[in-house]
């Protein structure tokens, strides 16, 4: 995931910029959405994610996991154009967020299901997985696979370095514990996180399914031996993704403060 694409993912988030206005007719998602209504808007939000990245690398992985939750450091990886266009809702959906976004415990059916939902089939789903290949994970989401004993299915040697990061069965709420998605290039958007599960040093029960079930590990399997076969999937499911059911034209609005709805006035 290269800073260009970093950049993409920030200017989906965004919403249409004031400088657009409400009752012109509504284009959708388009390519170049601000180039005659605000032509400077994608050159600002770019020199602002870079200033971001720059003072905090994990940016990255933020932005990567807002855009799955609003959809439905050296970083390589694909270069994906997308779409721009998207209004910001007036009501939070965070109520209704865990129908449509499978949970890490779920067995491959439902996630196969949830993700076919949107259109992105398994092939697609194998790849949108491979976000795991950078960021971190949680103990509190894995503690359940070493405590009160050691998932027998987890690789012995790695078991170690999970039970240094996640000393405790319960964890302290206060403490930031974590264990890096992928010890050999945490920082980099890649394959490696592919050879990894097939190696069973899949964090989470979810990165175990994917390597395991008859269904996605010829997917996983194809992509650990070749990661342009892994971006090119990867950037075709992401960019279903993108275009799942958004707001445009006059649903939802345009927010004159980024982290708050508009007030509606009668």
């Amino acid at each position: 995931m290269s800073s260009r694409a970093l950049f993409f993912f920030a200017l989906l988030a965004f919403s249409a910029v004031s400088c657009f206005a409400e009752n012109e007719e509504d284009p959708g998602l388009v390519m170049d959405f601000y180039k005659d209504s605000c032509p400077q808007a994608e050159d600002v939000i770019r020199e602002q994610v870079k200033l971001l990245y720059k003072r905090h690398k994990n940016t990255a992985f933020s932005w990567l996991r807002n855009i799955f939750h609003d959809c439905a450091v050296q970083l390589g990886g694909p270069f994906i154009p997308l779409k721009t266009g998207r209004r910001d809702g007036r009501r939070s959906r965070a109520e209704i967020l865990e129908q449509y976004l499978p949970d890490h415990n779920e067995s491959m059916s439902t996630v196969l299901e949830k993700f076919a939902d949107m259109g992105i089939d398994t092939p697609g789903l194998v790849a949108l997985l491979g976000a795991h290949s950078v960021g971190r994970t949680h103990c509190v989401k894995l503690v359940h696979r070493l405590y009160p004993e050691v998932d027998p299915q987890l690789n012995p040697d790695h078991v170690g370095h999970m039970l240094k990061k996640c000393p405790d069965a319960i964890p302290d709420p206060k403490a930031v514990q974590y264990v890096r998605n992928d010890r050999g290039t945490p920082m980099i958007f890649d394959n490696n996180y592919y050879r990894n599960i097939l190696d069973n040093k899949g964090l989470m029960m979810v990165d175990h399914q994917l390597a395991t079930d008859k269904r996605t590990k010829p997917h996983v399997k194809k992509m650990a031996k070749s990661q342009d076969y892994f971006f090119k999937e990867f950037s075709r499911a992401f960019t279903i993704l993108s275009e799942n059911n958004p707001l445009t034209g006059t649903k939802g609005e345009i927010r004159q403060q980024c982290n708050v709805a508009n007030k509606i006035h009668n």
